[in-house]
């Protein structure tokens, strides 16, 4: 296209380009009128001689004029007429494929909706009560929310003992999606589970004061061992800050891998040191998200859980709207071979021959 710049500016010159072949019907009433003159003319011949023609049709002589051939005349007016609806109805394509000249600058406006993803990276997500593990189905589970979503914010924090930030505010979530596959346990300064310190992390990301429009999603096995997730859930609350939580686990649970090949052993426990088994606290993980006004989801036996919480709290939110920019809009020309169409009808209609 570099080598046709010409060509180039002629194809932005259409909206609709595709219908093109639409164009061509203009040629059909051409020939339609082409075979119709000469029947017309073969017709004539059989009733009379050229010369005794104006003699049969005396209303036909004085149109054309005295001395005129009347054949060659009604012949030519046939063509005329042809010639006069094909170009118009080339022309009404013409205006079907969408002509534009110029561009106007307009304001773009977007639907703010903020989100923040806190993620459970405790050693107790490596648990396998749910395949292939609580962790391995959580990042899963957030990427599928991903693909989802449609121009909003998404930011990402990770907590166990402690919350850090993952990710900033963006509509950019291949940038999110790649900081989340690589999150591990491996990564936490603190072990133990703290839903509080990631709720308030979260609500720090939030940058507006309207709740109608952001939201927190906690993914998490539950076991809040600083015990003030509701706490900071009815600060979420007073902001009018939904929490939705999707819990990970099942209420049986299972042994928690060390990393090297065993489980964590918790030495204080009664009749001797054993294995610790971590399940799914269901009970505070629905009272944070009730506290809230929120939805709690369990992952097992859910197909996409975070998708039905997107289609069920997210997208339904009023969101701000914001002006981001001009956007070009190239202006609408089609009035232009439309009106051009609208005449040759008119004029067409003009050469249609009276009864008299």
């Amino acid at each position: 296209m570099t080598r046709f710049p010409c060509l180039g500016a002629v194809i932005d010159s259409w909206v609709r380009l595709d219908y093109w072949p639409w164009v061509l019907l203009g040629i059909v009433p051409m020939v339609i009128a082409w075979f119709a003159v000469g029947r017309l003319r073969s017709m004539l011949g059989r009733i009379a001689e050229p010369r005794h023609l104006a003699k049969l049709f005396p209303g036909l002589t004085r149109k054309a004029g005295p001395g005129r051939d009347l054949a060659r005349w009604i012949s030519r007016r046939g063509l005329w007429r042809g010639f006069l609806a094909g170009s118009a109805l080339a022309l009404a394509a013409l205006a079907l494929l969408g002509p534009v000249r110029g561009y106007a600058l307009v304001p773009v406006a977007t639907r703010q909706i903020d989100v923040v993803v806190a993620l459970d990276t405790s050693r107790s997500m490596m648990v396998e009560d749910v395949q292939p593990n609580r962790l391995d189905r959580a990042k899963n589970e957030i990427s599928a929310l991903f693909d989802v979503m449609k121009g909003e914010r998404v930011g990402l924090v990770a907590f166990a003992g402690l919350a850090r930030n993952v990710a900033p505010l963006t509509k950019d979530t291949e940038t999110a999606r790649y900081f989340l596959d690589r999150l591990s346990p491996n990564d936490n300064r603190k072990g133990g589970t703290d839903i509080g310190a990631a709720l308030r992390l979260a609500l720090e990301r939030l940058d507006g004061q309207n709740g109608t429009n952001q939201a927190i999603i906690i993914v998490t096995d539950g076991e809040d061992l600083g015990e003030a997730g509701l706490d900071a859930a009815q600060e979420a609350a007073d902001r009018k800050v939904k929490v939705h939580v999707l819990g990970m686990g099942t209420a049986t649970g299972g042994k928690v891998p060390d990393g090297l090949g065993g489980y964590v052993v918790d030495p204080t426990a009664e009749g001797g040191p054993q294995e610790v088994v971590s399940k799914l606290e269901s009970e505070s993980l629905e009272a944070i998200a009730k506290a809230t006004g929120g939805i709690y989801l369990q992952a097992k036996g859910r197909v996409l859980p975070l998708e039905e919480l997107y289609r069920r709290a997210i997208a339904p939110m009023e969101g701000r709207d914001l002006v981001d920019g001009k956007e070009r809009v190239p202006r609408d020309r089609y009035q232009w071979p439309l009106l051009l169409a609208l005449l040759l009808l008119m004029l067409e209609g003009s050469l249609r021959e009276t009864r008299s």
